[in-house]
């Protein structure tokens, strides 16, 4: 199975499943603030291996034009629902991400996106065999 991993998956101490996994480059943002907000050096230093090792490993996917308007999609969703897409940006990039390539994203988070359930295939990575009845959006053309 092909998926994105959410960021939650990447900091976990539990290695992803077995699956042909890409990342978002909005997760790499979101590693990048964590090593500049760490709160001692200790902390500085065990982040900024994490982070590293995540990008050696992924070529992270870029926001397309693709991702960018899956992303307005999803955020105009969030907000016509009650909620504020702007607190959750970063998720709804990677969710974008993840629906723009047509693949499930792997999250510890699936809380963040019950809003939208309907619109992403939000799932914990200990089900990341399982199908998934509603599927992510379809992929644009300009996504891959």
């Amino acid at each position: 199975m092909r998926a994105v991993l959410d960021t939650s998956v990447l900091i976990s101490d539990q290695p992803p499943p077995d699956v042909e996994a890409a990342i978002s480059v909005a997760s790499l943002a979101e590693l990048h603030f964590g090593v500049l907000v760490a709160a001692d050096d200790d902390e500085r230093a065990l982040r900024t291996q994490r982070l590293g090792v995540i990008e050696s490993t992924f070529d992270a996917l870029p926001i397309t034009t693709g991702v960018a308007r899956e992303w307005g999609r999803l955020a105009a969703a969030v907000r016509n629902r009650g909620g504020r897409p702007r607190r959750r940006a970063m998720d709804l990039a990677i969710a974008a991400t993840a629906n723009a390539h047509g693949v499930p994203l792997l999250t510890h988070n699936c809380g963040d996106f019950q809003m939208i359930n309907d619109l992403t295939d939000a799932r914990h990575p200990s089900t990341a065999q399982e199908t998934e009845t509603n599927g992510p959006a379809e992929p644009s053309d300009d996504a891959a």
